[in-house]
């Protein structure tokens, strides 16, 4: 609330630049996203567009399909994947703004964004939990700061602490698959079964799904049917 009101008082003596690109924000990217205090230009929320996909894994293709060869051969087990595009310019310059920058007032207009693209919200969403030490160093939980605005944009119920992190782990960037998989190992664990039988759970960035995947077994061994997940970035599959 303090950063929104500060920025306001700015932008009456101080032409807005983009987040992104740093050049002025004109009048017209405001009217034409309906965003009151945008900040990114026309030309860098462009970007923001959604591309064809994978809508079960969210993994780029040529044309929109509810499962991709891999999903079909090997599905995830969520049902559905919502990001805003590849972990790649602009994503991945958010994320870094976001995550290892500090500047957590970005994930409410970030939200927003992803929020225009999810068709069926699940009334409840949680995020991935960070350990207290991980969130001591950085001062904040990104994905819990991204879930909070997007509860509020869908209207469904949030619930922060649905996850707990049990044990703290290495960093999962940099590791592989198999890596990923035993760093996580007994990691996680679910405080009390949901209220419901659809769950979304909310991270910046999937990679090799590895994380969510673990969260989202944790909910089908409660009972719960029907998962999705809601990212920024999903990590394309190397070429």
């Amino acid at each position: 609330m303090l950063a929104r009101l500060l920025r306001r008082s700015i932008r009456t003596w101080v032409r807005p630049l983009c987040q992104l690109c740093r050049l002025p924000i004109s009048e017209l990217s405001a009217q034409t996203f309906l965003m009151p205090e945008p900040i990114w230009c026309s030309s860098c929320l462009a970007h923001f567009q959604p591309t064809p996909r994978c809508q079960r894994c969210g993994i780029a293709t040529l044309h929109d399909v509810e499962q991709c060869g891999s999903c079909l051969s090997q599905p995830p087990p969520w049902h559905r994947l919502y990001c805003l595009g590849d972990y790649q310019y602009p994503f991945n310059q958010l994320i870094h703004q976001l995550k290892y920058q500090g500047q957590f007032w970005l994930a409410t207009d970030i939200a927003n964004q992803l929020a225009v693209q999810i068709s069926e919200p699940a009334p409840l969403i949680t995020p991935v939990p960070l350990h207290y030490y991980r969130r001591w160093s950085r001062g904040f939980n990104q994905s819990a700061a991204l879930a909070t605005p997007l509860a509020k944009q869908l209207q469904s119920q949030y619930h922060p602490t649905l996850f707990r992190r049990t044990r703290h782990t290495l960093a999962q960037k940099g590791l592989n698959r198999e890596a990923r998989q035993t760093n996580l190992k007994t990691a996680f664990t679910l405080t009390a079964p949901p209220n419901t039988e659809h769950v979304a759970i909310v991270d910046d960035v999937v990679t090799t799904g590895s994380t969510v995947a673990l969260l989202a077994q944790l909910l089908l061994d409660s009972g719960v049917k029907n998962i999705d997940i809601y990212c920024v970035c999903r990590t394309p599959e190397p070429s």
